[in-house]
């Protein structure tokens, strides 16, 4: 397997969903934290695979001293050890109450100053910090919980989000969603009140720590919301397909596999006898395992799964390409 040809194919591939989703509608995402936020996540992920330090600073072209230089300056602030620089500024900004920019930078002094004011612009941008005025008086302000449910629609995907991750990870802290969604814990109460309100998530506490958990999570077909879960929940059940395939060291597809994935796609033309069938391949198959996984729902319901029970994903897609408009459907 030529694994540098695979891993650029899939870098490129996934810029280019990123680079979409950081322009779609108009807005422009903030993508300052994304190459340190990759680097940090990518070595956290290979040493779970129990590679050891010198052997992922080889890996990154790095000496083992620069490469841990690399990882602590980006996991911890020089200033306040045993935090981020990330978390350590939107702590100190939230403590502050107020803080203009000559604030920040002279309190974390012992950082970069260029880190520091990317991260103050990270944080503008995705609103979890308001600016007012421009240079170094600046003023900073911690977005509050209660600003997040002016916005409804914005509150209610940042809420399937985070039912989307307690399914996935669950049971899951308020810590750990704060950190996935990049809000304060606070923000994170009120985001899942209404699920935890209509008993689409629970709150239990197990040796004095509290944990959100969930049995299901359903965005339905045609909702409004929930776009980004739904984006989030596809694009990771097709890496994890991916990964498990790569991990158990098969090479080959099987008619018997339960994991993997199969790619086809059809050549049609205008008028062609089979063009319905083919462009309406999503819907029927959605049709499909939407009426088995209800199916599965109420069996469950009657006789649950309990400890000994296991998950099976499966995850579809359908992309129309034409060649005069290069016109996209998915």
């Amino acid at each position: 397997m030529d694994v540098p040809l695979l891993v650029d194919g899939i870098v490129r591939q996934t810029m280019v969903l990123i680079a979409q989703l950081s322009t779609a509608s108009g807005q422009r995402a903030p993508l300052s934290h994304v190459a340190d936020r990759v680097f940090l996540d990518l070595v956290a992920e290979l040493e779970r695979q129990q590679l050891g330090k010198k052997v992922i600073a080889d890996m990154f072209g790095l000496a083992l001293r620069s490469y841990q230089q690399k990882v602590q300056r980006l996991s911890e602030s020089a200033t306040d050890r045993g935090h981020t620089l990330w978390s350590a500024i939107f702590g100190f900004l939230r403590e502050k109450g107020v803080a203009t920019k000559v604030d920040v930078l002279r309190r974390f002094a012992r950082d970069d100053e260029h880190s520091v004011r990317g991260i103050l612009t990270d944080l503008v941008d995705s609103g979890l910090v308001y600016q007012s005025g421009r240079g170094d008086a600046a003023l900073f302000r911690v977005t509050e919980a209660e600003d997040w449910s002016r916005s409804a629609t914005d509150a209610e995907g940042r809420a399937l989000v985070a039912w989307l991750i307690v399914y996935r990870d669950g049971p899951v802290t308020v810590d750990h969603l704060a950190e996935q969604l990049r809000i304060d814990p606070p923000g994170v109460e009120t985001l899942l009140s209404p699920l935890v309100s209509d008993g689409r998530v629970k709150l239990v506490e197990e040796g004095g720590v509290r944990r959100y958990t969930t049995e299901s999570c359903v965005i339905p077909l045609g909702s409004g919301n929930g776009f980004e879960a739904a984006i989030l929940d596809h694009f990771r059940a097709v890496a994890t397909a991916l990964a498990a395939k790569v991990r158990n060291g098969a090479r080959r597809s099987a008619k018997d596999d339960a994991v993997g994935g199969s790619t086809l796609t059809f050549e049609v033309a205008p008028g062609h006898p089979l063009e319905d069938e083919v462009r309406g391949t999503l819907a029927r198959v959605r049709k499909d395992l939407i009426a088995l996984w209800e199916r599965v729902a109420e069996e469950n319901t009657r006789k649950p799964t309990g400890d000994s029970g296991y998950r099976v994903t499966f995850y579809m897609g359908q992309h129309l390409e034409m060649e005069a408009s290069r016109e996209e459907d998915s």
